[in-house]
């Protein structure tokens, strides 16, 4: 034991010593646009409350209730004794948004991509995913005995050649993966081009929507609606968009969920979301798709930050959706940008290897429907005068 421990500590220090160690703060309060952190009010740059639902007051009233009628926990998975009513309405309201048959929760998207795979494909199977595809399908796809091949982010050309090399290798299905939007990059998932080589090579198409379901696309249908590309397979959450707490879901084809419901490890052995938590979710979700209003206030906010920041020298990713990182480089810059950020006011958090490749550390900020323009032209100021001082603008 003291030998581990040894070696452990001997890990930490490197860590800390390249400046890639993460240290949390602590938030005294509700998440929303304006946060209390170590008794000081501070604007929210970092959370993926996109439609600023996770205090919303119909959101905590829904929850109240069914914490009254329905309890605080179920104590067990869903087929043993852990399935209420409310559960199952959540899954044909979240399927019958998507348009898809059914649906199936899980107690968060990562147990949704780590269980999806496995039950639906074998060793003469192929799963074709895009290189900047979230941690949660990179571990789903290596529980899965299915030929794994990569292409390169939103490559169709090299897509289409690992389809090819799929096809020459005997692959029974294959199945095309992709996060709708990069959640560190911020871009959108080529679908349409996505589904017509799924459509010239007989595949089929899976994409993670936990940073679109509820904010983009019309009523909040996701990258689907926003590009035109159809898919087969969708997994989600509810920790995001959709009321902010936890909970991630699979919706398909009938076959699919109901394989899904009785082969899936982390839905069959991890316990049902928590009564007060699929209320919540139910009313969110219910917000979210009626929300034209707070998702048109997002985009406001999305042009006017990447438009103010642009124009004060940073250099920023393309695109068009809430994510918008700032490029910084190294994650020592990244992490005294956000040190200095701390101190105007704006809380944001900086990314590094391992959560991105090294020499691309970053701010990645993520606009909200629940600041106020005002808000963001704090959090514009912020960035400028921090920039300025760490000579980076």
């Amino acid at each position: 034991m003291s030998r581990l421990l040894e070696d452990v500590r001997a890990r930490l220090a490197s860590i800390e010593a390249d400046g890639l160690y993460k240290r949390e703060r602590l938030i005294e309060g509700p998440q929303g646009g304006r946060i209390r952190v170590a008794g000081r009010d501070m604007v929210n740059l970092c959370a993926n409350n996109y439609l600023g639902l996770a205090d919303h007051p119909r959101v905590i009233a829904a929850a109240r209730t069914a914490l009254d009628e329905f309890g605080f926990g179920m104590a067990s998975v869903r087929f043993i004794c852990g399935a209420q009513t409310q559960h199952r309405e959540l899954e044909h309201e979240i399927a019958a948004h998507l348009n898809m048959d059914d649906a199936i929760l899980f107690a968060a998207c990562f147990d949704a991509n780590g269980g999806v795979f496995e039950p639906l494909l074998e060793e003469s199977d192929a799963i074709i995913s895009d290189a900047l595809n979230h941690a949660s399908i990179i571990d789903g796809v290596r529980l899965c005995k299915a030929r794994r091949y990569r292409y390169a982010n939103s490559d169709m050309d090299e897509l289409e050649q690992r389809l090819k090399e799929a096809d020459a290798a005997g692959a029974r299905f294959k199945l095309i993966v992709t996060d709708g939007v990069f959640s560190m990059d911020g871009y959108v998932a080529k679908l349409r081009e996505i589904r017509t080589l799924a459509d010239r090579y007989d595949a089929l198409v899976l994409v993670d929507e936990c940073h679109a379901t509820g904010h983009l696309g019309r009523q909040g249908k996701g990258t689907p609606a926003l590009t035109g590309g159809r898919v087969d397979i969708v997994t989600g959450t509810f920790g995001k968009t959709l009321g902010g707490a936890m909970g991630g879901f699979v919706a398909a084809a009938q076959p699919i969920v109901d394989l899904l419901r009785q082969r899936a490890r982390p839905y069959l052995f991890s316990n049902s979301l928590a009564p007060p938590v699929v209320a919540g979710s139910r009313e969110a979700l219910r917000i979210a798709i009626a929300a034209d209003d707070l998702r048109e206030r997002l985009h406001a906010h999305t042009r006017r930050f990447r438009q103010g920041l642009a124009m004060a020298g940073f250099s920023l990713l393309d695109g068009e959706t809430p994510i918008i990182p700032v490029m910084l480089g190294e994650a020592r810059a990244a992490q005294d940008m956000a040190a200095a950020l701390d101190k105007r006011g704006v809380y944001v958090a900086g990314f590094f290897y391992p959560v991105v490749p090294k020499g691309r550390a970053r701010i990645r900020t993520q606009l909200s429907a629940a600041l106020s323009e005002a808000d963001v032209d704090f959090a514009i100021d912020a960035f400028k005068s921090a920039g300025r001082e760490l000579g980076l603008v």
